[in-house]
């Protein structure tokens, strides 16, 4: 993707930029970043990402009533190729129009892995004053102005093994003490700003005859208060250790906290959010300010210090087999686009 879109970009006669945050987050590519000058002084980042979640399966796009999806049992990849596709159809225009104000398109990597890419991206090389990234799959309109602080967790039990049939009671079940950690966790939704979950859940032995000496739990909490993730981490640590502590399945544990991006909320009244309100509605669209769940690599250019505002790009079931994104769509975020520029120019 990478390669692609250097030679798209380079066919129109810009400069490409690629750092070193392939090396940095174990990627095969860095962060692309191109600049096009305007006709002002003002300068703006317009940003999406070039990966995907994995998918086993190659990607054939077909046309299905009036948009894009996937004709296999995949993923379709608008997520973000949508968002890719619209800014390099914003450069080819205004390599050959010019642009009303001067332009930063950043493509990043590793988005789908906690927003490595973005983390690795230098924000202090950029000229523009904010920016925006296209990465929302939810109608054309929604401007995110709230996202969660987000934190994976990890626990390695390690019990004992023995003969399950002979000598159980000399064994102690790292599987048991897992499920019955996991039984006690506050999972779910567990108000309107927080949510927690168990992903994955590995351990045991091939037979049925040993008692299972390891087993490892992965999991999340996600909040978008600045207190909420905190307390529902102390509980499912709390959980475990309990768990651990049973003399049924006494076990060592080790819990390993990852923060691998911070919420932020957003004033309507920024500069940037005013912009881009003005944008969605100089192309008929109502903004709609809403908080997300997921990230963006948003969360890691306002966590740098860096203004910026996630908008909904139109796609549709991202993540899914069933991932859509219309013509309508495409057409609308170019219009989007390029009111957003003449809104930073004014």
């Amino acid at each position: 993707m990478a390669d692609a879109v250097t030679r798209e970009l380079a066919a129109l006669g810009l400069e490409v930029t690629e750092d070193a945050a392939g090396s940095v987050v174990g990627s095969d590519a860095g962060n692309l970043l191109v600049r096009i000058p305007g006709r002002g002084e003002a300068s703006v980042l317009l940003c999406a990402h070039l990966d995907t979640v994995p998918h086993r399966a190659p990607i054939e796009p077909i046309v299905v009533d009036g948009g894009w999806e996937s004709a296999g049992d995949t993923i379709l990849g608008a997520d973000n190729k949508a968002a890719v596709a619209v800014l390099i159809e914003v450069a080819r225009r205004t390599a050959i129009e010019g642009a009303p104000v001067g332009i930063e398109l950043l493509f990043t990597v590793a988005e789908e892995r906690a927003l490595a890419g973005a983390k690795a991206f230098d924000v202090g090389q950029l000229q523009s004053g904010f920016g925006y990234v296209f990465d929302h799959a939810t109608p054309i309109g929604d401007v995110i102005v709230g996202s969660p602080t987000y934190v994976r967790w990890e626990a390695e039990l390690h019990g004992s093994a023995a003969h399950a049939g002979i000598r159980p009671e000399d064994g102690r079940s790292a599987v048991l003490a897992a499920a019955r950690a996991i039984g006690q966790m506050p999972l779910g939704r567990l108000d309107e700003q927080t949510t927690a979950n168990v992903a994955s859940i590995h351990g045991g032995v091939d037979g049925t005859n040993v008692v299972p000496a390891h087993c490892r739990l992965v999991g999340e909490v996600r909040s978008l208060a600045q207190d909420g993730v905190d307390p529902v981490l102390d509980s499912i640590v709390e959980s475990l250790h309990d768990a651990a502590a049973d003399p049924q399945c006494e076990c060592d544990v080790d819990v390993t906290l990852e923060r691998l991006f911070t919420g932020y909320a957003q004033d309507t009244g920024a500069a940037p959010v005013v912009a881009a309100a003005a944008a969605l509605r100089a192309c008929g669209y109502d903004p709609r300010y809403v908080v997300s769940g997921g990230g963006s690599d948003a969360n890691a250019f306002i966590a740098a210090g860096f203004p910026c505002v996630n908008l909904a790009n139109g796609t549709e079931r991202n993540h899914e087999p069933h991932e859509r994104v219309s013509h309508a769509a495409l057409d609308g975020m170019l219009d989007v686009t390029f009111a957003l520029l003449a809104e930073v120019a004014a």
